[in-house]
């Protein structure tokens, strides 16, 4: 490897004002949303505690703006004892085993329950990141929010990816989301960075509206 490619990757130059507006866009979009979806939380949390035993909300540990590690929010999809079943699971599946390596995401995934599946594909189980973004540890768009254990997945980009609060949605989830690599997912965050402008972030949203409408690209 060349001494460059070790190296932090130069990190984009960004505008106080746009950021600023940016900011503010995330914080009246966020209280828009909860107010319009308000109902369909109530729908969803008492969907998710009907169709297995744990909480309605998901909170895991990810990695913000800065670096700084947050509560990051979702609906349960999953079985409370998903850590276990994956471990099993890709114990005695290799083809899953090198799926998981390459994707970080099971096309058949045993974690997942019946009505997980349903939310995960009309994207309701993200509807808890609007707090995130509400609160500042997001934005409406932005890289999406890795996990500690994924910054060696980044590189040299880790510097990149650290420079923008993490997105609600991005570029990789209107660009194929689980049908991509995780390398394609670094790439496209680091693409948004260094091209990022408020036009490119309403670029996104409106394409959102599609993605989420057709299921393109979810599990």
């Amino acid at each position: 490897m060349a001494a460059h490619d070790r190296l932090p990757a130069p990190v984009p130059r960004f505008s106080p004002f746009a950021l600023a507006v940016k900011r503010g866009i995330d914080i009246v979009g966020a209280l828009v949303f909860f107010l319009i979806f308000l109902p369909v939380f109530v729908f969803v949390g008492v969907g998710v505690r009907m169709s297995s035993p744990g909480a309605a909300l998901y909170r895991q540990s990810r990695v913000g703006k800065g670096g700084r590690r947050f509560g990051f929010y979702k609906f349960r999809s999953m079985l409370c004892d998903s850590e276990e079943v994956l471990s099993s699971f890709l114990d005695t599946d290799p083809r899953a085993r090198e799926q998981w390596e390459s994707h970080q995401k099971l096309e058949q995934d045993p974690r997942i329950t019946r009505f997980g599946r349903f939310i995960r594909r009309s994207s309701l189980d993200e509807l808890p990141q609007f707090w995130n973004v509400l609160v500042g540890d997001m934005s409406l768009v932005g890289p999406r929010p890795c996990m500690p254990e994924q910054e060696p997945r980044y590189g040299r980009y880790w510097s990149i990816y650290c420079a923008m609060r993490p997105g609600l949605t991005g570029l990789w989830q209107v660009s194929g989301r689980n049908h991509l690599s995780y390398n394609d997912r670094v790439r496209l965050d680091v693409q948004y960075a260094q091209h990022w402008s408020l036009w490119l972030d309403l670029k996104i949203i409106s394409k959102t509206f599609w993605v989420v409408a057709t299921g393109h690209g979810s599990q």
